[in-house]
């Protein structure tokens, strides 16, 4: 990396290029990127930010040529060493690794019969929770919802957006229906993570969309997958549902694991003041059905 006209540059200067919120005098940091480092070891060094939830950016440097033993060479100088492809499947494999890791009964304010199961993948990574109401029957369609983490929504009421409202909605239907499964996935603001999420926030109060936010963080629009809720599910012995959802994406996602999506259940509500924006943003967007 070579500067002009500074030397050197600072973890400020890094700080201003990485996060947008950060603009101050972005203009008297120039400097230029050596083309040299292997696409694949940059794109897995950004995905591997992300999995950190992370601002997705990097600073990379290049080792001499002269070290012969590179993992000899990490340990003495407390680096650990990541392979590229590792970083890369990281996501998928930790969710065909979820196991059942803990359950209880947990009576709920409208339906007592409510059993809540954690999962985890074996590294102890992130953990998922299925919300079982009712004497679920594997051999008929299963009232399914799959549901992001959103600590504002669900926790407390934002406004900003419908989560609070499909979280007790899809669990008042539930409950309504006598048995079904609310898969809880630990995907907080679309799967960057609650301090980005925030982030984001503060860049739609300046003007941007939803997406347009994630993008300017160096996110993607929506970064979650959805391996886990298949790979849930199974184990759970559910292969066919109804699923509560706007979201086509999250139906092929399950068609693609091999489960049979039924029915589709529109799971829409009121929209306010604060999150019209976002729920017709989501619609134009993104493909929403609502």
């Amino acid at each position: 990396m070579t500067l002009s006209p500074k030397k050197t540059i600072t973890a400020r200067d890094i700080h201003i290029l990485a996060d947008p919120l950060m603009k101050t005098n972005a203009n008297n940091v120039i400097f230029r990127i050596k083309e040299t480092l292997a696409y694949d070891r940059a794109q897995a060094a950004i995905t591997l930010a992300k999995i950190s939830q992370l601002l997705p950016a990097i600073c990379f440097t290049e080792l001499t040529n002269n070290i012969k033993d590179l993992k000899l060479w990490c340990t003495q100088h407390n680096f650990i060493l990541v392979d590229a492809g590792d970083v890369f499947q990281y996501e998928t494999i930790a969710s065909k690794l979820l196991k059942k890791a803990s359950e209880a009964n947990v009576p709920l304010k409208n339906t007592e019969n409510c059993r809540v199961i954690s999962f985890r993948p074996n590294d102890g990574g992130t953990e998922h929770l299925a919300i079982v109401i009712g004497n679920i029957d594997p051999t008929q369609p299963v009232l399914t919802r799959i549901h992001s983490e959103c600590f504002t929504g669900d926790v407390l009421g934002s406004l900003r957006c419908d989560c609070g409202e499909q979280l007790s909605g899809a669990i008042d239907e539930i409950t309504a229906n006598g048995s079904g499964v609310l898969l809880y996935l630990k995907q907080e603001g679309r799967n960057i993570g609650l301090v980005n999420k925030l982030r984001a926030y503060t860049l739609q109060d300046k003007g941007f969309d939803t997406f347009d936010a994630n993008e300017e963080l160096g996110f993607n629009a929506d970064e979650r997958i959805y391996h886990p809720a298949g790979q849930i599910l199974s184990l759970l012995e559910i292969h066919t549902v109804r699923l509560m959802t706007n979201n086509p994406i999250k139906i092929n996602a399950l068609k693609e694991f091999g489960l049979t999506v039924t029915q589709r259940i529109p799971h829409a509500f009121k929209t306010n003041k604060h999150n019209e924006t976002y729920i017709n943003t989501k619609k134009s967007r993104s493909g929403h059905l609502i």
